[in-house]
């Protein structure tokens, strides 16, 4: 059965022949879907007009910001960037859904080592079903007590929680106009909420200029983040989550590269 994001898709662009011609597939591949896969969700977007929220709820979360600069107005590079820092935050903020696990096994990858260590993760999602990414998301960051990994930029950056790093966080997200959700009670500085403010940042959900966006990332996760991915790798409880800290490591690195190659 086909969800509501694609049967509003189909609907918009005319049905299966004229989505499929509009993004350049075959008409069987798309009478196959019953959800729009994650790696043609931008293009969906694009030529139907509906925003990826409303196409893939379970993956992007809805803007509440009126001041959102237009995703279409991004080039392709950009939309990445906020998609992988998006995904990264989900599978971070909390277990994953079979929805979601579901979608990271359709990520495809290139030859570089961020798309082999992308296709290596959806591996990993193929094998794992939700019980066990559960029970494994448990051991790692919740646990009995404490987790194995504290994925929170003050441990890492000053060796015990709710310190100067969560207060410096707090500080930049609030000019950004974010705010922690009621019910969540994990500290700003959690990884997953840094990572969803880098995506909102680049697709205009909070709108920041390039300076902002390079700042936030050097001040709250280039410094730390490489040795968070490093120890979730090193877990004795990771399996999926050594994948994905495999595409976190090579996903920072390519970032702090890049903006010194913008400098």
């Amino acid at each position: 059965m086909r969800d509501d994001g694609l049967r509003r898709a189909l609907d918009v662009s005319g049905g299966v022949s004229a989505l499929a011609m509009a993004l350049g597939v075959t008409q069987p591949s798309v009478s196959g879907w019953t959800r729009i896969p994650v790696d043609r969700v931008v293009a969906v977007e694009r030529v139907t007009g509906i925003a990826r929220a409303e196409l893939r709820p379970d993956l992007f979360a809805p803007s509440t910001n009126e001041n959102a600069a237009p995703t279409a107005d991004l080039d392709d590079v950009d939309l990445a960037r906020a998609r992988g820092y998006r995904l990264i935050a989900h599978l971070l903020a909390k277990p994953p859904t079979p929805e979601l696990l579901d979608a990271v096994q359709r990520i495809t990858g290139d030859a570089t080592p961020l798309g082999m260590a992308w296709l290596a993760l959806a591996d990993a999602a193929l094998r794992m079903p939700a019980s066990a990414a559960g029970e494994e998301y448990f051991k790692l960051f919740i646990g009995v007590g404490r987790g194995e990994v504290l994925p929170f930029a003050s441990f890492y950056l000053a060796g015990f929680l709710h310190e100067r790093p969560l207060a410096a966080a707090r500080n930049d997200l609030a000019k950004l106009g974010i705010e922690r959700a009621a019910g969540n009670w994990d500290p700003e500085d959690h990884i997953a909420t840094l990572c969803e403010a880098m995506a909102g940042m680049i697709d205009g959900s909070y709108p920041a200029s390039l300076p902002m966006q390079d700042a936030f990332f050097e001040s709250h996760l280039a410094s730390w983040a490489p040795r968070l991915f490093a120890d979730i790798g090193l877990a004795p409880s990771a399996k999926f989550y050594r994948a994905l800290a495999e595409v976190g490591a090579h996903w920072i690195d390519l970032e702090k590269r890049a903006i010194a190659i913008a400098a």
